[in-house]
């Protein structure tokens, strides 16, 4: 089948990239000529684990192909999925104007039946939204063209993208134009194999859908977040608590980790957007707006708690800190809590010395002139002339260091752990003061060196 991608950023790259391993004609379509020559040549932009295998594959077959020439992307295909970016706006709302101004390319240039589908994150009614900018340029034309305009929201985790798309847990398809659902159930065929997970709903509840499920795991986040605020007061531990919840089938073990807040291109835009969804509506989003102010505060917790033990003056001292993205798996900073972190201490006047295993590069753009950051080699370089190692992000060569190495190195043996990585009583054991997210604050077994 041939289709369209306008966008080649992570969802639509991602898209682009699993429709033609699957033999599709596949035409990726972007503004940035500079983007468009590298992904000719196979190179990826971002980091996603399979991506750069299945897109220099899709390359070599002829079966992906990269242009900046809009016309030729709507000549085309027959589906025209749209995979822009819909950036939050100072309100909260998403920017739906990448969105608008494909759809009214796409109205411009198209000369026969079109099916549109909008794959960006948007609001309810955007794709009512999609096709009056569609009918209002035909008529412009003075033409009559039939077309659909479908909504079809991505489900994709971040570093593991390829995977989800492959192996769908679910495929939403939001429309009521027959021939546009049959055409998107033959599309989606190959990854639909099994079982039939392609659910068919009209436009408005597929919107909500994408919108609901993100605001719900960041509404588990943030709630086990609160316990374990209320867990550091009472003298419970939250991890503890976490496995008894854990355990009911009902709850289950899946975004019940508490940590040092969510992160990303999605949950805190598709949290806000949905908050400025229902005020647009007259509904009190109290719970989602909860989810949020709940979540913000947690990306302090860490410096309240370096504050506490060091002062609140923490000029002259230099911190290191282990992870940058704001998930293992990702180069992805967006939002993500060590920069929350990471800022405030330098407003408190201290240093930090940081390493991640993907997200260096993402760092040096976002911080080319911070006097205060050393961005280290490995994860060792980090500890020299540091007070404290701070813990932000669950990368697994993270899990298992050597502690004593770790304790030789600080100059003071302090770990402020924010994905509750390490084992209290062990990290007692090893002579640390340990910090958790949840947990009771563990002191050395036996007196530590000066200035502990």
């Amino acid at each position: 089948m041939k289709i369209t991608v306008f966008g080649s950023g992570y969802v639509g790259l991602v898209t682009a990239a699993c429709f033609a391993h699957m033999g599709n004609q596949v035409l990726c379509v972007d503004i940035d000529a500079a983007k468009v020559a590298a992904l000719r040549e196979g190179k990826v932009p971002i980091r996603e684990h399979g991506l750069d295998d299945l897109v220099m594959a899709g390359v070599r077959s002829g079966n992906l192909r990269f242009t900046t020439d809009a016309g030729e992307g709507v000549a085309h295909g027959l589906f025209q999925f749209i995979a822009v970016g819909t950036p939050a706006d100072e309100d909260g709302s998403a920017d739906l104007s990448h969105v608008l101004a494909v759809a009214a390319t796409i109205a411009t240039h198209m000369t026969d039946y079109r099916i549109i589908v909008d794959k960006s994150t948007v609001p309810v009614g955007t794709a009512q939204r999609v096709a009056r900018v569609i009918d209002e340029g035909l008529a412009q034309r003075g033409v009559t063209i039939p077309f659909a305009v479908v909504s079809n929201p991505e489900f994709l985790k971040e570093g593991n993208a390829v995977e989800d798309f492959m192996k769908p847990d679910r495929i939403i398809v939001g429309a009521e134009d027959a021939r546009a659902i049959a055409e998107m159930q033959q599309l989606y065929a190959p990854f639909n194999r099994k079982n039939d997970r392609l659910l068919v709903m009209d436009a408005p509840s597929a919107e909500l859908t994408k919108y609901a499920a993100n605001a719900m795991l960041a509404t588990k986040i943030s709630l086990m977040n609160e316990f374990a605020g209320i867990a550091e007061r009472v003298g419970a531990d939250i991890e503890q608590v976490r496995i008894g919840l854990g355990s009911d089938p009902r709850i289950g073990f899946h975004f019940i980790y508490p940590g040092a807040g969510y992160g990303g291109s999605c949950f805190p835009k598709d949290v806000s957007a949905l908050i400025h969804t229902a005020r647009e509506n007259a509904h009190p989003a109290e719970i989602l707006e909860a989810v949020q102010a709940v979540n913000q505060r947690q990306k302090r917790r860490l410096f309240e708690r370096i504050q506490a033990h060091f002062g609140h003056d923490l000029s002259g001292l230099t911190f290191a800190l282990w992870g940058l993205a704001f998930k293992p798996g990702t180069d992805d900073m967006r939002e993500a809590p060590s920069r929350v972190l990471m800022e405030a201490l330098w407003q408190a006047g201290a240093r930090v010395r940081a390493y991640d295993p993907a997200a260096m590069a993402e760092a040096r753009r976002l911080y080319p002139d911070a006097e205060a950051l050393t961005l280290c080699e490995n994860p060792d370089d980090c500890l020299h002339g540091a007070e404290a190692l701070v813990v932000m992000t669950e990368w697994n060569r993270f899990r298992s260091p050597d502690f004593a190495a770790i304790r030789q190195q600080l100059r003071r043996p302090v770990i402020f752990d924010g994905r509750n990585l390490y084992d209290p009583v062990r990290m007692a054991e090893q002579g640390f003061s340990y910090y958790a997210i949840g947990r009771p604050v563990t002191e050395p077994v036996s007196p530590g060196r000066a200035g502990t």
